[in-house]
């Protein structure tokens, strides 16, 4: 489908999408959002998609925050749906069963930094910068700030974030593990595409198995999280992907995966 707010291509199975709203810096309003949650089931759904790269267009900003505009004009029962619609989308992202990768290229604020947060790994430029300045407005985070940041980043950290306001750089970001690579930013496609198909040279049901067993064994206690990856383990020990995987390396050469 065609989006009026979103770039979307597909190259040799990775998907690229770009928030293209640059004379707003990439705000999320809901036409974004909804846009988003398209694309997060077309990750899902689509086998020739295998992960995907988020990123903002133009030079300033990855996304810079929710519309302001909207959230002025929000009370309380629109504001909560507001928020739930959000972080049910950027849910869909992180559950989608395939990486999915942010590149972030400049501003990554408010919005911006929890949809970077609901990708699972994040490449920024030297120029980035990231923040939760929610409460510089009066407002709290709506699309899961309070909940992955300090998952991310341990509670003092994300606390001081989240209080202040204020905004960190790249390098900041990547000393507390908010990031996992800071790049050049005329790299910053290349280097998140390359990390990206490094992923997907291996099999993609042990991906998608390790995506699910991280996101699961966070909100559980040990001994379930430790039952689930057995459970995922023997899953895979029923694979054509695992049969494939070991004589390859028995015999040395690249394995196909097939993802069966």
């Amino acid at each position: 489908m065609a989006y009026s707010t979103l770039l979307f291509e597909v190259r040799d199975a990775v998907a690229i999408v770009t928030i293209n709203r640059p004379d707003k810096l990439n705000a999320l309003n809901g036409t974004v959002i909804a846009e988003l949650g398209d694309v997060a089931a077309r990750f899902r759904n689509e086998r020739d998609i295998g992960g995907a790269i988020l990123t903002g267009a133009g030079p300033k900003a990855f996304v810079a925050g929710a519309d302001i505009g909207e959230i002025a004009a929000q009370g309380p029962v629109d504001g909560k749906e507001r928020s739930l619609e959000g972080q049910r989308v950027f849910r869909a992202l992180e559950r989608c069963g395939k990486p999915v990768i942010a590149a972030v290229n400049g501003f990554a604020l408010g919005g911006g930094c929890e949809l970077a947060m609901a990708c699972h790994l994040r490449v920024a430029s030297e120029a980035a910068r990231f923040g939760q300045p929610e409460v510089k407005l009066g407002i709290g985070p709506g699309y899961g700030g309070t909940v992955r940041l300090p998952r991310l980043v341990g509670r003092g950290r994300a606390l001081e974030l989240l209080l202040t306001g204020q905004m960190i750089d790249a390098q900041e970001a990547y000393r507390i593990g908010l990031v996992n690579r800071v790049v050049p930013g005329d790299r910053l496609l290349a280097e998140s595409e390359s990390l990206l198909r490094t992923i997907l040279e291996n099999g993609p049901l042990a991906v998608r198995a390790c995506l699910e067993a991280v996101d699961a064994g966070l909100d559980t206690g040990v001994d379930e999280a430790l039952l689930l990856e057995a459970n995922l383990f023997g899953l895979l020990s029923g694979t054509a992907d695992m049969r494939e995987g070991t004589a390859a390396f028995g015999e040395k050469r690249k394995a196909a995966f097939r993802g069966e």
